[in-house]
């Protein structure tokens, strides 16, 4: 989908690495992508996978609200052109100035999974929707969220009766994980849904909204469902548990709307043999954009540059820094060519999410992971 505009800048630029490029217009065809996938739906594009203000820019272009972590997204987000109205608060932890500071601009949907949170909300964001996050018993995703997140269903009751007290509009919220290949996750989740609602509304509150968070899973090194099985699956839950009474929807997705639209290019630093290994290192790592190497989760592809006549074998890959947790994949099998040496260039694509924005700062002194987006929103 990025392929032919991205390919194109990297060889007629040929910028320094380490560098990602974004193909805009292949963001915004996918949020169209996602919009008819799911008719009638609130998509709330999760900043974090990919802040750059091209990348935003294309969202709002193409008709997608905007899932904020905390003040900084906000802001960002409305400089962009979003509305507020198109805005939701999704992170559950959140300080209460910052609770205020989100409402006196207009934001009135709120994600929370706590006592105390309710109650803030409640004080500074009065008769704001609120999505009580629950935790799900379902599937591993590739990088799970742990118990960080969500309480259980039981209390989950309890936090929606306490915010209809406070005159809060509550609703119901899961996410599945991110980068979730398993669909049957959203089963659960929206199965548990269902079940709050409707014992919501033994108590005397009705509930109408339906938060199904991210999850959607892109393809790296192996398959994952496409977004039309993700969407016929949910679908098809919905009208299991929900059945003539389909609550509105709002979905947070982020992955799966930049990080097929991205290519990271890398430059080879040095080759050395360590005992039986072949160790190649990178002047890209964990610390400057591939966070999500962390115990070999995700595993990129990388597709050397140029001719590489010759055979492949195995190695080992590792970052720049002179930190030891900074080695990318070990025990995951990966072969690049013999003929592999310093200076020489890898390209990583489905790499547009939850890279530059895991770079550090300035770790070992490097600097943070340049962007170039290119397309009829793009910078470069």
């Amino acid at each position: 989908m990025c392929a032919d505009p991205v390919r194109r800048f990297l060889e007629d630029q040929d910028p320094p690495t380490p560098c990602l490029v974004v193909d805009t217009d292949a963001v915004a065809a996918r949020a169209r992508e996602v919009r008819s996938a799911f008719p009638g739906a609130l998509i709330r594009y999760a900043v974090k996978a990919n802040p750059a203000a091209p990348v935003l820019d294309a969202l709002v272009a193409a008709g997608i609200g905007f899932d904020v972590a905390g003040p900084a997204e906000l802001a960002l987000c409305l400089e962009r052109g979003a509305a507020p109205a198109d805005l939701a608060y999704g992170n559950p932890i959140k300080k209460p100035r910052d609770i205020a500071f989100a409402f006196e601009r207009g934001v009135r949907e709120f994600t929370s999974d706590a006592p105390a949170d309710v109650d803030h909300l409640g004080r500074y964001a009065p008769g704001s929707a609120v999505s009580i996050r629950v935790v799900l018993d379902a599937p591993d995703s590739v990088t799970p969220f742990g118990r960080k997140f969500g309480c259980e269903p039981a209390e989950a009751l309890d936090l929606v009766l306490r915010a209809a007290a406070l005159g809060l509009r509550p609703g119901i919220a899961f996410h599945v994980g991110s980068q979730q290949p398993d669909v049957a996750a959203w089963e659960i989740g929206i199965a548990t849904a269902a079940k709050l609602f409707a014992e919501a509304e033994a108590q005397g509150v009705a509930m109408t909204r339906l938060n199904l968070g991210g999850g959607f899973a892109t393809p790296h090194r192996t398959a994952v469902p496409s977004l039309a099985t993700y969407a016929s699956k949910i679908a098809a839950a919905l009208e299991t548990s929900f059945p003539g009474r389909r609550p509105a929807l709002m979905l947070e997705p982020g992955r799966v709307l930049v990080a097929d639209a991205g290519v990271l290019r890398t430059e080879v630093v040095l080759v050395a043999q360590r005992g039986e290994r072949r160790w190649v290192y990178l002047d890209i790592g964990r610390y400057n954009g591939l966070a999500e190497a962390e115990n070999e989760a995700i595993a990129y592809r990388f597709e050397p540059v140029g001719p590489h006549d010759g055979p492949a074998g195995p190695v080992v890959l590792a970052g720049p820094t002179c930190d030891g947790d900074d080695v990318l994949y070990q025990r995951t099998p990966y072969e690049l060519p013999l003929s592999l040496t310093t200076g020489d260039r890898l390209d990583l694509p489905g790499t547009g999410a939850y890279t530059a924005s895991y770079a550090s700062v300035a770790f070992n002194g490097i600097e943070p992971l340049r962007t170039h987006c290119v397309g009829r929103w793009g910078d470069a």
